[in-house]
């Protein structure tokens, strides 16, 4: 656990050197487009684009492995859910049908249905490195910075900022807590049963909220002390300037938002048949 859980990983590297600002409009432009279109072609497109986006960024795979577990847990829960509760959810938004297995009751297993998942689970694959990237590869300040840039009230903008840079603290305030408690004899590891790490974990969670709530104050009141808030606006330490990498950044954005556009036109509508 030397890594932050969640959080921004000093590894320089090409997204590293580019503004927060770019970023930021680059995972609107991701969210965005995927929230507009449901064509399979170009989830898979952008999908792909995150992946090598990743694989360039430095940042590691451990580096947010438990984030990731979780996301591919929920992942396979979710489309689980979809064909337990919903198994023709996929023919009738498209509607064609081609069995491929019948199955019990009205759980009959179609390709449609299973190009409706793919296109869901696409567009996990598509918005969420790239967040995470973001996370990743920003400072806090300057996510920060990015956010009062485009808009976003200072106050809510260093409240994330506030967030963000707490998580570590967090993580590092558990791992004190834990090994204090395994010192008195809270066993904790993977040796003792399920029920009693759970029993365990929670003298540890407990001694961990009530530090929580102290640093919280703590900060509150340095904070109020310094006259946060008084003023509309404020200035930042951090603000990188916008470049020529920035630049294409944000055009590339901008396509990823007009590109479902058009295919809303060119479909007929925010699926595209592969079955017709």
């Amino acid at each position: 656990m030397s890594t932050p859980l969640l959080g921004f990983i000093d590894r320089p590297g090409p997204l590293h050197a580019l503004s927060g600002v770019s970023k930021l409009i680059l995972v609107l432009g991701v969210v965005l487009g995927a929230m507009i279109g449901f064509d399979v072609r170009y989830l898979g497109a952008v999908a792909l684009a995150s992946v090598l986006l990743w694989a360039v960024s430095r940042v590691r795979l451990r580096d947010l492995a438990v984030v990731l577990w979780l996301i591919l847990v929920f992942m396979a829960l979710n489309n689980i859910g979809i064909f337990l509760f919903a198994p023709a959810y996929g023919t009738e938004l498209l509607g064609t049908r081609h069995l491929l297995l019948d199955g019990p009751w009205h759980w009959d297993l179609t390709a449609e249905q299973l190009f409706y998942q793919l296109a869901v689970t696409l567009k996990y694959v598509a918005v969420l490195p790239s967040v995470l990237l973001f996370v990743a590869t920003t400072r806090p300040p300057e996510f920060a910075s990015s956010l009062a840039r485009i808009g976003v009230p200072a106050r809510i903008a260093y409240a994330v900022s506030l967030a963000l840079r707490y998580i570590p603290d967090v993580q590092r305030e558990f791992r004190t807590v834990s090994q204090a408690q395994q010192a008195r004899g809270l066993d904790t590891s993977r040796n003792v049963p399920l029920r009693t790490r759970i029993r365990n974990l929670s003298a540890v969670l407990v001694p961990l909220l009530l530090a929580t709530f102290d640093r919280i104050d703590a900060v509150s009141a340095a904070m109020e002390l310094r006259g946060f808030g008084r003023s509309r606006g404020r200035t930042w330490s951090v603000r990188t300037p916008l470049r020529a990498g920035d630049m294409a950044v944000m055009t590339g954005a901008a396509v990823l938002v007009v590109v479902p556009l058009v295919l809303l036109g060119v479909n007929g509508g925010r699926f595209w048949n592969p079955f017709l």
